[in-house]
């Protein structure tokens, strides 16, 4: 391991961080991120089933998030499984990039700590999609609660709390898969360390580009915001 290498997961660390609390700000250019955008949208969604007593339409939403989050969940321990299978072939791995140009290869040692380092990337992301899984599961139980339409009317205070806390654990469900997703796309930056770290800092520079311009700047972000909001 070299200063550069030290000097690149650092940066790694920085820039996940503070990716972290830009998605997560209320405002940053100026502009609503997109997540927060959807959590409006996701009151609106969780409001106006009140004002209907077939719900089959919200189960299914419900149920599609949750299967998206355990697919997620699978994949991540699939790549942990991985990466314990590019551990036992070190030297073989090792002995090819030795051969390759332009490759800075730090020897045995460096690889297992890099491969180790992706690994609990990975362990991560199968955490936070795990505890988004049941959180949305806690979700359902809660939807199951919402009054009926005449009940809403008799009592609006009751049928609005009931939705409230709906809202509020779809949200923090939503929020852990994010965090879980977040770490996925980046560990396509992170794959740059097996080649150097000056190529990890640029793909992870990258991926950060990529991920705030989705968040502030996308055609996705326009489709459910606002006209009047910027």
């Amino acid at each position: 391991m070299t200063t550069a290498d030290y000097v690149a997961l650092a940066l790694f660390i920085f820039l996940w961080v503070t990716l972290n609390w830009i998605t997560s700000s209320a405002h940053f250019f100026n502009r609503t991120s997109l997540t927060l955008a959807m959590n409006e949208r996701r009151r609106e969604w969780i409001y106006n089933s009140l004002r209907r007593d077939l719900k089959m339409i919200d189960t299914q939403i419900l149920s599609g998030l949750q299967n998206g989050t355990g697919f997620f969940a699978s994949t991540s321990i699939f790549a942990i499984g991985s990466c314990f299978a590019l551990l036992g072939a070190t030297d073989k791995i090792n002995a090819f990039f030795s051969d390759l140009p332009f490759i800075l290869n730090g020897g045995r040692a460096a690889f297992e700590l890099k491969v180790a380092g992706l690994a609990c990337l990975f362990g991560y992301a199968f955490f936070k999609f795990g505890w988004a899984y049941r959180l949305f599961n806690y979700c359902t139980i809660l939807f199951g609660s919402l009054p009926m339409v005449e009940d809403a009317l008799l009592d609006p205070v009751r049928a609005e709390r009931a939705a409230e806390r709906v809202i509020r654990m779809n949200v923090i469900a939503a929020r852990n898969f994010n965090a879980g997703l977040r770490a996925i796309f980046l560990s396509i930056g992170y794959l740059g360390w097996f080649l150097s770290p000056y190529v990890f800092m640029a793909t992870t520079i990258f991926i950060i580009v990529v991920l705030i311009r989705r968040q502030f700047f996308s055609d996705a972000r326009l489709a459910i915001m606002d006209i009047d909001v910027q």
